[in-house]
């Protein structure tokens, strides 16, 4: 289901990476408690994506997984972006194998599945780890392996095992092909954005790309300062 022509609201603003830091975990406490009116939002949603142009898409759906599984929700991350995996690297785990691995029959589910422990004061209503599914090895054909009818059947039961699934989608550039066929998956899509996209022509660019995504806009979180 598609949104409105309304205006996309800005749910949260998050500075990003630690100074210094060069991995998404490396985010601040305070990222994690600005994220507790997103989590409010999505307490309707089992599944969400999301979906940016950079780095920022990847950043907010740790971000968002890691609030959520801290939280005390049962979440699992699934990084759907086959063109440029990073997913693994950011967070120190085995790259591979993953979702290409998967779809190509050479893993079974449970050889994909890596439970990552959160630490800290703020993990402390977590009764579970952070379940992490990487991309896997670079795939030349992304569309076609995410139109696949076991992709469609992989999410259908993420989504009925866990409480949240966040989908770190495909560059948003990739409409059309990767990113519609997640998009399907998905009942909400959230965009990170930068803050020069915030406004302008800019925010009207990122409001057409997510509204004509076959999925609820909910709405646009962003990453780093200005």
């Amino acid at each position: 289901m598609r949104g409105g022509r309304g205006k996309l609201p800005v749910l949260a603003e998050i500075s990003g990476l630690a100074p210094g830091g060069d991995r998404a975990w490396s985010l601040r406490r305070e990222d994690f408690e600005r994220l507790a009116d997103v989590r409010e939002r999505l307490q309707g949603q089992r599944t969400v994506l999301v979906a940016g142009w950079d780095d920022s898409a990847r950043l907010l759906a740790v971000a968002l997984a890691g609030a959520a599984c801290a939280a005390g929700r049962r979440t699992v991350l699934l990084e759907c972006d086959l063109a440029q995996p990073r997913l693994a690297i950011d967070l120190g785990l085995p790259p591979s194998p993953g979702l290409h691995e998967y779809l190509r029959w050479e893993a079974t589910p449970s050889q994909i599945l890596q439970p990552l422990a959160l630490a800290g004061s703020a993990a402390s209503p977590a009764t579970e780890p952070l379940v992490c599914i990487a991309a896997g090895r670079r795939a030349p054909d992304p569309g076609t392996l995410l139109g696949l009818q076991s992709f469609r059947h992989m999410t259908a039961k993420l989504r009925n095992a866990y409480d949240l699934v966040v989908l770190s989608g495909p560059a948003i550039d990739s409409a059309g092909g990767p990113l519609d066929a997640v998009a399907e998956r998905a009942d909400a899509v959230l965009a990170a954005i930068s803050p020069a996209q915030s406004s302008g022509r800019d925010r009207r660019a990122v409001e057409a790309a997510i509204r004509r995504l076959p999925a609820v806009p909910l709405g646009a979180v962003v990453i780093g300062e200005a």
